[in-house]
């Protein structure tokens, strides 16, 4: 657990109001959260138990996807949006793990992601840390810092891994993706996973996708959307889907053949990748 004296120092910290970043960072079994961010991911397992296996299964994914990007795709630059606290297996951890020069860019704005990314992540001159919001696509694909990392005009690999769920829909989560997808150049990669919603495919999933998203109300976090296969799909206009498509997490090209049944909650994210033409 984070010392609150400590963490309290940073500005706009807040040891007393739940944070998604401190929330994901005690998922999954890191140091920087606090009793109150305990308190909001225990009362989320009360609905979905395994919660633990999802942020596991969600970092998996990430491993997957960036590999694919990196060594078959070749992509050489990621732009990593809403980041996190460090954890095991970071981005750059795994885009350069064969001595590639793959440039990773992380973007977040939570305070104490900024404080302990520029700390930790920013382990090498391939490595960088941003103070940016993903939710403003202009103020970031235009940041001048960014654009001396990153060379837009070539392709990159753009993730959104669990954070657009973080967005309300009166935010318009979609025309912030797609005008993501508007300024990548061609031969670029986009990665989404999200909390799905299997509504009209399976009722008892549905219903058990609506008490997990009412569940993070609850506890102040105040976002948190479990989206539909449409919705979700949404975010992938202008883009190739790349096969499987949109899937539950464990079916996008797993490492091997399964060892157990997933449980339901690991059913109830998706994630997919696409292509810019």
């Amino acid at each position: 657990m984070a010392s609150v004296d400590e963490a309290t120092r940073l500005p706009g910290v807040d040891p007393n109001t739940p944070s998604i970043a401190r929330v994901y960072d005690y998922a999954l079994g890191g140091a920087d959260w606090f009793d109150v961010d305990r308190r909001a991911y225990e009362h989320l397992k009360k609905v979905v138990p395994h919660q633990d296996a999802v942020g596991t299964a969600n970092r998996r994914w990430l491993e997957r996807v960036v590999r694919y990007a990196t060594e078959t795709a070749g992509i050489d630059q990621i732009l990593d949006l809403g980041s996190g606290l460090p954890t095991h297996r970071n981005t750059h951890d795994v885009a350069q793990e064969l001595g590639a020069e793959v440039v990773v860019v992380y973007v977040d704005n939570d305070p104490m992601c900024v404080a302990r990314g520029r700390e930790l992540l920013e382990a090498n001159e391939h490595t960088h840390f941003l103070d940016l919001d993903l939710t403003r696509p202009a103020e970031v694909m235009d940041d001048p810092d960014l654009n001396g990392h990153l060379d837009l005009s070539k392709p990159v690999l753009l993730m959104q891994c669990g954070t657009l769920h973080h967005i309300d829909d009166d935010r318009d989560p979609a025309a912030i993706m797609h005008e993501y997808v508007e300024r990548l150049a061609p031969g670029s990669y986009a990665m989404v996973s999200h909390f799905f919603d299997p509504a009209g495919e399976n009722e008892h999933m549905h219903a058990l996708a609506r008490q997990a998203e009412q569940a993070l109300l609850d506890e102040g976090l105040g976002t948190g959307r479990w989206r539909t296969r449409a919705e979700i799909e949404a975010f992938f206009d202008g883009l190739e889907l790349v096969a499987p498509g949109v899937v539950e997490l464990h079916d996008w090209w797993p490492s091997g053949p399964a060892l157990r049944t997933p449980w339901p909650d690991e059913r109830l994210i998706v994630g997919g990748v696409g292509r810019k033409s």
